[in-house]
């Protein structure tokens, strides 16, 4: 697994398509994702540190882990299939010795690792595929 960052956020209004990339951490090698809207928005509004009046969906799923005593420790772009990227958010449930792997959209579990800070991880053949495509 190789560690990576958001490193851009882009969002136009005027599509359906928003898109996110992750680059290796210490690193420069890059991807995108491309995600909804409102994923975006919840992402960018927490990189800009602006809250909603109201908890928003990823707002609400952040604070049900942090209440539950849960940790979210890592979100992992597991695979890449047919040009779409699946993701595994692990969570430490409280006083438990093993993790829980919850299947996740990469937007969705991106959304919610910004919300509570949790690192982001990418396995080493989705960035090899990832790159190798985009080298075509």
């Amino acid at each position: 697994m190789i560690e990576v960052v958001l490193s851009r956020i882009v969002i136009r209004e005027t599509s359906d398509q928003q898109r996110i990339y992750l680059r290796e951490k210490g690193g420069d090698r890059q991807f995108p994702i491309v995600i909804g809207i409102h994923e975006a928005a919840a992402i960018d509004r927490k990189v800009r540190d602006r809250m909603a009046p109201r908890p928003m969906t990823h707002d609400l799923f952040a604070s049900v882990v942090q209440e539950l005593g849960a940790e979210l420790e890592r979100v992992v772009v597991s695979e890449l299939k047919q040009n779409t990227f699946y993701a595994r958010m692990v969570l430490r449930p409280r006083d438990a010795t093993d993790v829980v792997e919850v299947d996740a959209r990469p937007s969705d579990a991106i959304a919610i690792a910004t919300h509570l800070g949790a690192p982001l991880f990418v396995a080493d053949d989705v960035l090899d595929a990832v790159l190798a495509s985009s080298s075509e």
